[in-house]
């Protein structure tokens, strides 16, 4: 492990004892906020010091197995048994050092946020249309099978059976994982190349859609919308849901006039709901065109592994003749894509989180270093 993670070690295991202190004072009952701060701060530490404890025990055994290796020349049965737990205490403490390098890695508070996928059809047409439907199917099968609910918020579908445009509501709703953490790098460009449906000369063509994912705002957190700045028009709600859903005006469409940012909602019959539903995505997107604008200053002094985000990254390109899905930004190549398009993304996911992983580490020594 390198030595400026050591050290980072050595300051949790001192905080520890600090947070134990904290806790045990009679008086800190009166604060319950600070309570469940510190609480929440004692559970964090608690695991990176134990495993810091643990590594320091496995290297302490592998150091006495050496010892015992070099003094069993004579007997080779002790000579097998340090062998034996020199190849077990290394093998656990490669395990331990690569935990304890993603626990210290710097956490996105929004990354256990709920998301919203934005799917946008861009050149291509009526076959740009239909990759969007693609992608939102695979997102979603991907979501079921991480246990995660989703929900369409807004649709505007095309008339060979795409999307212009669909929005998606992803939570974890008590499953495992960060949502937001896990499909943030999903954002950018993508880009298909296949023989479109509607192509009678078998020709390929290359189309595109963008993909935006935001964390759904934090309720104490989220930008303050004021009502004046907000223009709020109802209307009736296309696509499926029966009679009533085209009978009332229920669906909601809000304008933030200072940006020119628009959200809508279609998917209840409560045109309340809706309007609600509208003002989490606006409020989301206003988030994250300042996020964007902070992330482009940023690339301006280093450009990041991951790319920014920003819809005009190309990201991906799924090449249907050749059953190829390939992500520029980490030269991954999988000739698995009909399983990727029916939600098997844990490969890809995998690969980004890594990448970002070894970026941020590298960042973590260049800050130790200066």
């Amino acid at each position: 492990m390198k030595p400026f993670l050591r050290q980072q070690l050595e300051r949790y295991t001192q905080r520890l004892g600090e947070l134990d202190f904290l806790l045990s004072r009679e008086d800190i009952m009166k604060d319950m906020g600070q309570f469940l701060a510190l609480s929440r701060e004692h559970a964090e530490v608690t695991q990176i010091a134990g495993r810091h404890a643990r590594l320091r025990q496995r290297e302490a055994d592998r150091a006495e197995a050496q010892d015992m290796l070099a003094a069993s020349a004579q007997d080779p049965d002790l000579a097998a048994m340090a062998r034996e737990e020199i190849a077990s205490a290394e093998a656990e403490i490669a395990q331990l050092d690569t935990e304890l390098q993603r626990l210290l890695l710097p956490k996105d508070p929004d990354d256990a946020r709920p998301a919203f996928v934005e799917i946008r059809a861009g050149t291509g047409g009526d076959e740009s249309a239909l990759f969007a439907a693609d992608l939102l199917r695979m997102y979603s099968r991907y979501a079921e099978r991480q246990g995660w609910k989703t929900e369409i918020l807004s649709e505007s579908p095309s008339e060979l059976g795409g999307y212009k445009e669909v929005v998606l509501r992803v939570d974890a709703a008590g499953a495992s994982g960060d949502v937001f953490g896990t499909l943030r790098f999903e954002s950018g460009g993508h880009r298909v190349q296949r023989v479109p449906v509607t192509e009678t000369q078998g020709r390929i063509h290359t189309s595109a859609c963008t993909v935006a994912v935001m964390p759904e705002p934090d309720a104490a957190e989220a930008v303050k919308l004021n009502p004046a700045e907000l223009r709020i028009d109802t209307f009736r709600a296309s696509g499926a849901g029966g009679q009533h859903i085209n009978k009332t005006d229920s669906a909601v469409r809000v304008v933030h006039l200072p940006t020119g940012i628009v959200a809508e909602c279609q998917d209840g019959r409560s045109q309340h709901a809706n309007k609600a539903k509208a003002l989490q995505v606006l409020q989301a997107r206003i988030q994250e065109k300042e996020r964007s604008e902070r992330a482009a200053k940023e690339a301006a002094l280093r450009k990041g592994l991951i790319g920014s985000g920003d819809r005009s990254d190309r990201i991906r390109t799924y090449n249907f003749p050749q059953g190829r899905l390939t992500d520029h930004r980490i030269n991954l190549t999988l000739y698995k894509l009909a399983n990727i398009m029916e939600g098997d993304l844990g490969e890809v996911v995998g690969a980004l989180q890594a990448a970002r992983a070894a970026e941020q580490l590298a960042e973590l020594e260049l800050g130790a270093n200066a």
